[in-house]
């Protein structure tokens, strides 16, 4: 089996910055378990950015772009070092990969990185993977290893993602407010849950929390791949994961997988705009799977230009797809509520083609 394992920043520093090397070894002790046993392993880890201002004795955490770049370059190899330190003891040796949302869109990026970090697996080595937030400015704004780890487990075809964070799993509600919450052992693909926004970060040391562990498990299932979210300091977590032992929240794979460009599309992409478009329009896209046309689009916010990805919503406000629009906010807009045979002077007639469309709604 092959296993793409994250752990985040709440899990693995302490409330000043400084780098729990007892988590480091709990997770490397368990690599090294499930290596034993003939599987591939990697690693997805945050930390850099918090144990840099650590490393810089600073006071706390600063917001602006630069200074979070320089500090993810001063604790990146503080947290490689912490790694290697643990692997060592069961005689492995971790390879940093940076990667960046580019790595994703771009072809030739993807095999490159596809085939990297293949040859990483095939010499023994556990590939370390970050984000490269020395030169990423997005991914410090925007981004969270939960979203790059889903994305890294469709890229290597992982069998499963395990997500170790500083909960025990997928709450019925908030345990730190309710102590009769319960955590949920199983979540179904097409099940409501990964279309709702759970809690933000559960500390100032991160970017995730468990809204972008939903989100990622939604990636994880849409590319096959079985997700599992379970507490850091777990001493068996990864290996029951892998077992298919009850621990914290399994989330089953759908019975539809993304190619890696709509799975961009989909979750990755920033969207731009929206598109509003009526009930005829719904059940065209997500009945028949047509594209969408301009006589369908009843309106549309955001201005954006074409190839901008849009989420396609109904008048109630469900979302129904996300999608490469064909045309730019203002054709929308001047276009919408027309049947093709009025749109002559078009080059384009589909607002979405089809090819650029993942309909996210259920039947």
């Amino acid at each position: 089996m092959r296993v793409v394992v994250k752990v985040g920043t709440s899990s693995l520093t302490n409330s000043e910055g400084h780098i729990k090397t007892e988590v480091i070894q709990l997770v490397s002790q368990q690599l090294a378990a499930a290596r034993a046993q003939g599987h591939e392993v990697l690693l997805v880890t945050s930390g850099a950015v918090a144990s840099g201002v650590a490393g810089l004795g600073l006071a706390e955490r600063p917001s602006d772009v630069l200074s979070l770049q320089a500090l993810s370059a001063v604790g990146q190899p503080q947290l490689m070092a912490a790694y290697n330190n643990a692997l060592k003891q069961f005689l492995l040796v971790g390879a940093q990969v940076l990667l960046v949302p580019h790595d994703f869109v771009d072809r030739q990026q993807y095999l490159h990185a596809r085939d990297t970090i293949g040859r990483l697996l095939e010499l023994g080595c556990i590939p370390i993977i970050n984000e490269n937030d020395a030169i990423a400015n997005n991914e410090i704004r925007y981004g969270d290893n939960d979203h790059l780890a889903a994305l890294l487990a469709h890229l290597v075809s992982a069998d499963m993602l395990v997500l170790l964070t500083d909960t025990a799993g997928l709450y019925t509600s908030d345990p730190r407010t309710n102590s009769d919450a319960t955590v949920i052992s199983v979540v179904a693909a097409d099940d409501p849950l990964l279309s709702v926004s759970a809690s933000g970060a559960g500390s100032d040391r991160g970017s995730g929390g468990m809204a972008s562990k939903l989100a990622a498990a939604r990636i994880a299932s849409w590319s096959g791949v079985t997700a599992v979210i379970a507490a850091a300091e777990s001493e068996s977590a990864v290996m029951s994961a892998i077992h298919g032992d009850v621990v914290g929240t399994r989330f089953l794979p759908h019975d539809r997988q993304l190619s890696a460009r709509k799975l961009w599309i989909a979750f990755a992409a920033e969207v731009e705009g929206s598109i509003v478009v009526d009930a005829g329009a719904r059940d065209a896209l997500v009945l028949r799977g047509t594209s969408l046309l301009p006589a369908g689009v009843t309106a549309v916010t955001g201005s954006f230009d074409v190839g901008a990805v849009v989420e396609v919503v109904t008048q109630a406000g469900e979302l129904l797809a996300r999608g490469l629009t064909a045309m730019s906010s203002d054709v929308v807009a001047a276009s919408m509520g027309k049947r093709t045979a009025e749109l002559v002077d078009l080059a384009v007639v589909e607002t979405v083609h089809r090819d650029d469309l993942v309909v996210l709604a259920n039947q």
